[in-house]
């Protein structure tokens, strides 16, 4: 196959990120926006030796599992990348996507798996599930404001205020704002040139207390004419916090790296179970709270606190993990590299009244091996113990030198939460290559229409 060639393909199997896959003589094809089942005219855009990238041009017939997507703009949008399939099998397709991991990258069996993998937790209504959007600014060719989500693999924003994904209010907030921008002539940032104001917008929304936080992302110190757009947001029902962070650097990185408040106060709370944090503008901050409370249960279980282990939880952000698990421990020791994080990790456990909880400032690869050899200091050799371990790490997973700590801690229990099947994968063949055994696995779709997946681990210390 060459580029720009056309065929009609069979779409015959799924790629890890949503595309569809088919066959011309052999020739791998990999499809955006088909699904299995479909029967589709293609037109080929990259061709590899082996396989190609090709553009879905038309279904000529639908597979029994596509659907009519609910936003206009899913095909161009990067947000979303599997709107067309059902629901049911997007679950179907994160759950093998979970599976295939573990066994090709992992080097667990089939029949392992078979035993150990429970059933994918899914949603009941998989749209208006975020709690937090972050909206880029631009500007279009006739010179307004635009804001949207950045189409798939580009910057070019599709403009749209109304993302299915999130919730309702923020279509009259980012109204507000591009009003503001017109009458006031405030300008969009452009990443070519490094001019213009306003970069983005981070809007987060209590889906318990219906607490709204509208953040600013600046290209600069201040928004000239600032009170008349506060003005308009305070008056929103609900609001509760408005700031502007400072982000005057050439780079993809969204959020400055402080914020100052323009009315109201720095941060909103919203619950997880019974458990009250405090979200700041800066925070890490799970987006579906829905699914987040069966993750965090999914974890809790797997942990099986009786009420006096002790529990350290790698990467604990704000303490969202941590103070689950303090209910049920005897004590908690969190730990994450962001320094703001932890401020409110701190104030999230005094809100809540949690004493048995206590968190440091730091790299987890670097935090837990120097304490592991300090205690040894100070008790005679004697080795650092923890009865469970919790890491829910980035993308990137856990360091090496992170791995090999816990392997020398020896918790009977470590509970595995991740947000990248690989490197989990990864991270499981190495500690189960060092006496450990995989017990339990568990994918939760923590972000329906896309083609990511959260997935819940309990590794248990042979012997």
């Amino acid at each position: 196959m060459q580029k720009n060639d056309m065929a009609v393909i069979e779409i015959t199997d799924i790629g890890v990120n949503g595309e569809g896959i088919g066959k011309v003589d052999g020739y791998t094809l990999f499809v955006k926006d088909a699904v299995i089942g479909d029967k589709a005219e293609v037109k080929v855009m990259k061709a590899k030796k082996n396989y190609g990238y090709a553009r879905l041009m038309r279904v000529i017939e639908p597979s029994e599992d596509r659907v009519e997507p609910r936003c206009p703009f899913a095909r161009k949008c990067g947000g979303c990348q599997i709107q067309e399939m059902s629901y049911e099998r997007q679950l179907a397709f994160k759950a093998q996507k979970v599976r295939g991991n573990l066994e090709r990258l992992g080097g667990f069996d089939k029949e392992l798996l078979d035993r150990v993998t429970e059933p994918i937790l899914g949603m009941d209504e998989p749209f208006g599930y975020r709690n937090k959007a972050q909206f880029p600014f631009g500007t279009d060719r006739d010179g307004n404001p635009v804001t949207g989500f950045y189409a798939g693999r580009t910057h070019d924003i599709i403009a749209n205020t109304d993302c299915a994904l999130g919730v309702p209010v923020n279509q009259k907030l980012l109204e507000i704002i591009l009003e503001f921008m017109r009458a006031e002539h405030i300008p969009a940032y452009d990443e070519k040139t490094g001019k213009g104001l306003i970069r983005h917008v981070l809007i987060r929304f209590g889906f318990t207390t219906k607490e709204i936080m509208v953040c600013l992302v600046i290209n600069g110190t201040k928004i000239p004419q600032s009170e008349k757009l506060v003005e308009k947001l305070a008056a929103v029902r609900g609001m509760t916090s408005i700031t502007i962070s400072p982000n005057t650097r050439r780079t993809n990185v969204i959020m400055g790296e402080t914020y100052e408040i323009l009315w109201g106060q720095g941060f909103i709370t919203d619950y997880i179970g019974n458990v009250r944090y405090q979200i700041s503008p800066l925070s890490f901050y799970q987006v579906n709270p829905v699914q987040t409370e069966k993750l965090y249960s999914q974890a809790l279980e797997y942990a099986d606190l009786k009420g006096g282990e002790t529990v350290w939880d790698l990467y604990c952000g704000i303490g969202t993990i941590s103070l689950f698990l303090a209910q049920k421990a005897g004590q908690v020791y969190g730990v994450e590299i962001i320094p703001q994080a932890i401020e409110d990790a701190k104030k999230n456990a005094e809100i809540n009244g949690i004493a048995n909880a206590e968190f440091f400032v730091g790299k987890a690869e670097e935090v837990l091996p120097e304490y592991y050899a300090e205690y040894a200091r100070k008790h005679g050799g004697e080795n650092a113990r923890a009865d469970v371990i919790v890491v829910d790490p980035p993308r990137k997973g856990c360091d090496p030198a992170l791995l090999e700590t816990i392997v020398k801690m020896a918790p009977e229990r470590v509970v595995y939460v991740s947000c990248d099947p690989a490197t989990l994968a990864r991270d499981l063949k190495v500690l189960c290559g060092n006496g450990y055994e995989l017990e339990k696995v568990r994918p939760v779709d923590m972000f329906p229409e896309t083609v990511h997946v959260e997935t819940v681990v309990l590794l248990s210390r042979k012997g």
